[in-house]
């Protein structure tokens, strides 16, 4: 087969218009059978969906059974079996309609039975039953819970996996149908959990659509201001591109490389690839410097570095964004090489494949399907196998984590441009970009994670939360005892390292409320811990007391079952009510809960406990002193028996944002910018300059605080009068709107 034939075939989005222009069912079959050579299986399973959709319609008026016969069109073009076909066609009639599974699986086998059973139980958000954007929390739920469905059932077919993405990619083709708070649900869901499997699963053509078809819904003003100035710069744009093409071409013609042996793409980037940028820059889109790319597809490996080393001897690279996926193969199965280059005044990507990495890049798992005999991998699915696990050990040792957790775990190991980094031996170990290398230790085992205690990067010690790059050698040192290091949940990035942390610190977190419980209790009393477990196991209280370290209103329960105790020990009867009354006193950020009068509270030097991290609180005399939970400080006062008494954050906490500004590289600008933070009582919590060495701006990284007197809203419109904002995002919504 022709090679110029083979790459323009892999297409999909130019596949997808044909299907765009079908709305009636007689198109929509002839299109099917256009793909697929017609087989009576084929055929009797869509005359079931036509005739047990019949009557049902979708929101744009057009006959239901048009959906899912378009979705087996997507798969056909995704290379998918008959089986997935015919999936396609009943997924949706099992769950809306009186066929019964049993029904489907009589009728076309087991294996189809078990794909349709599957896709029937992944649950995903429907249109009727969306819950309003704004309940951030069921928001988060939802998404997660849809999340987990599709992991655990797939991992017995991942054929599951592909024929509901093809499903979620024809009903955002089709989203502007549905109204506007739907349509940004619909789209948000598809950004944090459809998007990221498609990734994982090597599937960027599908990855690419989903991404740009939701953020033009999520994230509107973003999608056009993206879309006008490439439309606005689309003919010079275009021209560059042709441009710079031609001169790869005429040099690899003169380099040995015959006619037909490669192939040139060219194309702008995809929208949300290029708003990524702009947010992890901090940059506009006019900063961008490389809009567009170029691939080169040649025919094998040989090839792939003969055509870079003839990009590189005509063109200036820039080093810092050279990547080798080809000797260092992504974990979804994703090799290309990636060179950045100076073109005249024009800076552009080129990535150079063969054509069986183009069909691995494009079609990820699904490539062996399409492409037969090709040698196409299927990319690893060890991602998958971890995730699962994971679960499943969670189930056994009923733990109580939520299908919140499980995401949280997922995401972070499915959607992250990957580094590799070495061991001392030379083993490789790939890593999310931004990963550190107390992530790297935990990515070894979990044990070593938790009792690292020093970090060689490339022979030099650096701190154990320093950010690795690509090719660095990590040795990591390790000690006798644990370190749980709780308060770096949110510094590292892999999923195995934050749930390791986590599960780590929730066990001993049980532990210290524990033991804190007891001594909060022999405060308030005034006697020995032992006395105080004898005193709870006669109320039977001694297995949940754990809880009145953290729950004041339980605290005040248990005083009031104990305070019985002390007046028998008396001699003389006397009135103990008033003495033994827990009441709240409130001081800035933090309430004490307590029998004793306290006049201050402050935060010991040793631990910076952050709001809503798990305090302790120590007595000596009128004052308290607060300690994080896991401080060692903290520890070692519990050990010498210092009264401990119970403190927790206030309820209404300063809201944080983080914004990310551009300010003229000018002697003053930051010290006004920070006046007029003051000048609006805004709060300034942490700043970090991230200097833009290819123009003559600084970009800072700002996190700020507001208290519930002030309007997020206007002070972002503010700010946006006075000065150019970057980005302005809450640190605490579940979607960071």
């Amino acid at each position: 087969m022709d090679l110029l034939k083979k790459i323009n075939d892999t297409l999909l989005e130019d596949s997808l218009e044909s299907i765009l222009n079908v709305s009636d069912l007689d198109s929509a079959v002839e299109l099917f059978f256009s793909l697929e050579k017609e087989t009576p299986r084929l055929r009797k399973s869509i005359n079931i969906c036509i005739s047990q959709h019949e009557g049902q319609f979708r929101k744009s008026g057009e006959p239901y059974a048009v959906h899912p016969i378009l979705v087996a069109c997507i798969v056909s073009f995704m290379g998918g079996d008959e089986d997935m076909m015919i999936s396609s066609f009943l997924h949706d009639v099992v769950e809306d309609t009186d066929f019964s599974l049993e029904q489907v699986g009589s009728e076309f086998g087991d294996e189809v039975k078990k794909l349709v059973e599957g896709l029937t139980k992944i649950v995903s958000i429907r249109e009727d039953k969306l819950i309003p954007s704004s309940v951030k929390n069921q928001k988060l739920r939802s998404s997660a819970l849809t999340f987990r469905r599709m992991l655990l059932i797939s991992i017995e077919d991942v054929r599951v996996l592909v024929i509901k993405l093809c499903d979620r990619l024809h009903n955002m083709l089709t989203l502007d149908a549905l109204h506007s708070d739907k349509q940004r649900r619909i789209a948000e869901e598809t950004l944090v959990v459809y998007a990221p499997i498609a990734h994982r699963l090597g599937i960027s053509s599908i990855k690419n659509l989903l991404e740009d078809l939701s953020f033009k819904y999520v994230m509107p003003e973003e999608y056009d201001k993206i879309d006008l100035y490439i439309n606005k710069n689309k003919q010079q744009l275009q021209i560059n591109l042709n441009k710079f093409s031609l001169k790869i071409t005429e040099l690899l013609l003169t380099s040995g490389f015959s006619e037909n042996s490669f192939e040139i793409q060219k194309r702008v980037k995809h929208y949300y690839s290029i708003y990524l940028k702009m947010q992890r820059k901090g940059i506009t889109i006019q900063e961008v410097l490389d809009l567009l790319a170029v691939r080169v597809v040649v025919r094998d490996i040989r090839d792939c570095y003969v055509a870079l080393g003839v990009v590189h001897t005509k063109f200036n690279p820039l080093i810092s964004r050279f990547k080798d996926y080809i000797a260092l193969p992504k974990q979804n199965g994703y090799q290309t090489i990636h060179t950045t280059v100076f073109d005249d005044s024009m800076i552009i990507e080129a990535q150079i494949r063969t054509f069986d990495m183009h069909n691995t890049a494009e079609y990820g798992v699904a490539a062996h399907w399409r492409y037969k005999g090709t040698g196409s991998v299927n990319p690893k699915l060890d991602w998958l196998s971890d995730i699962t696990e994971k679960e499943i050990n969670a189930d056994m040792a009923n733990d109580d984590s939520s299908p919140e957790d499980l995401y949280e775990y997922a995401k972070d190991n499915l959607y992250a441009e990957d580094i590799a980094v070495y061991s001392p031996r030379g083993g490789i170990f790939t890593l999310p970009r931004g990963a550190t290398a107390l992530d790297y230790a935990y990515e070894i085992h979990s044990q070593v994670g938790l009792k690292a205690t020093e970090a060689y990067i490339n022979k030099v010690k650096y701190p154990l939360l320093t950010e690795l790059k690509n090719g660095d050698i990590v040795h990591i040192i390790t000690g006798n005892e644990p370190k749980y290091r709780c308060s770096w949940l949110n510094s590292v990035k892999t999923g195995k390292a934050k749930a390791a942390i986590k599960t780590f610190c929730k066990q001993k977190l049980k532990e210290l409320n524990n033991e804190i419980a007891i001594k909060i209790l022999s405060s308030v009393f005034n006697v020995m811990d032992i006395t105080i477990l004898s005193w709870l196991e006669r109320e039977n209280l001694h297995k949940k007391i754990s809880k009145a370290a953290y729950d004041s209103e339980y605290l005040k329960d248990v005083v009031n079952a104990l305070k019985k105790y002390p007046k028998k020990d008396k001699l003389f009867t006397l009135n103990f009510t008033d003495k033994y009354i827990v009441k709240k006193q409130k001081f800035e950020n933090i309430v004490v809960y307590s029998n004793h009068k306290i006049n201050n509270v402050e935060f010991d030097y040793c631990c910076n406990p952050r709001r809503g991290d798990d305090i302790v609180g120590f007595r000596q005399g009128a004052n308290v002193t607060a300690h994080h939970k896991f401080c060692e400080r903290a520890g070692r006062l519990l050990k010498e028996n210092k009264e401990v008494i119970f403190v927790k954050w206030t309820r209404n906490a300063p809201h944080r944002y983080q914004m990310i500004l551009n300010l003229e590289n000018k002697r003053g600008a930051l010290a006004n910018f920070l006046n007029y933070l003051a000048r609006l009582q805004v709060d300034l919590v942490a700043i970090k300059l991230n200097q833009n060495e290819e123009t003559k701006s600084d970009f800072f990284e700002i996190v700020i605080e507001l208290n519930e007197n002030l309007n997020a809203n206007n002070i972002k419109s503010r700010l946006k009068d006075r000065y150019k904002i970057v980005e302005f995002t809450s640190l605490s919504d579940a979607y960071k709107n």
